[in-house]
């Protein structure tokens, strides 16, 4: 059974249609309010979950004590700054300490914390931390590459520009596990 959204969600969004010079009662958008509304349960879905939920399943493995590493995991996001979406690759590693995770846990966390209003910046150091406190490993270390449609489309339109961010923690710090995790992700 589906559930017609809020009210007051559908005058928001009408209202934005109109701000922004449309007519919200023109044929191709009467139902538009509706649609953006049911678009934000994929989009910031992750407000419904939980890094504690994701990581819940932990696996000990003594014996694997070398770096795990699954990279380029796509994930897209929207700024908080501009409402823009911003999209790319994220690479995890970390260096267990007796506990591991099912690979896809790792990009199921990228999406908890991806699909919010976010910066990058944040997002990345949110991915480290969240591994580190429910994991507890060695050290971790989390690259994500993106464009942003708040460069691409607007303000400044550098359309090739690509973030990159990284997130250090434990080990990582290291130079020679630090240069590995790089040389790996290339």
């Amino acid at each position: 059974m589906r559930v017609r959204p809020n009210p007051l969600d559908i005058e928001a969004v009408t209202r934005i249609l109109s701000a922004i010079g449309d007519d919200p009662q023109r044929e191709g958008l009467l139902d538009t309010p509706v649609r953006v509304i049911k678009s934000w349960e994929k989009l910031f879905g992750g407000y419904k979950e939980s890094a504690e939920d994701v990581l819940r399943t932990v696996f000990v493995e003594g014996a694997c004590d070398e770096m795990v590493l699954l990279k380029s995991i796509e994930f897209y996001s929207t700024c908080e700054h501009h409402m823009l979406p911003f999209f790319g690759k994220c690479s995890i590693g970390y260096v267990p300490s007796g506990r591991v995770v099912g690979i896809s846990k790792l990009a199921r966390l990228v999406e908890v914390f991806a699909r919010r209003l976010q910066i990058q910046e944040r997002l990345t150091g949110q991915i480290a931390d969240a591994l580190c406190d429910h994991v507890q490993p060695k050290g971790v270390m989390v690259v994500m590459e993106a464009q942003h449609f708040c460069m691409t489309a607007r303000g400044v339109e550098k359309q090739d520009s690509i973030m990159v961010t990284s997130a250090i923690r434990g080990i990582f710090k290291l130079p020679e596990v630090r240069a590995e995790f790089m040389s790996l992700i290339k």
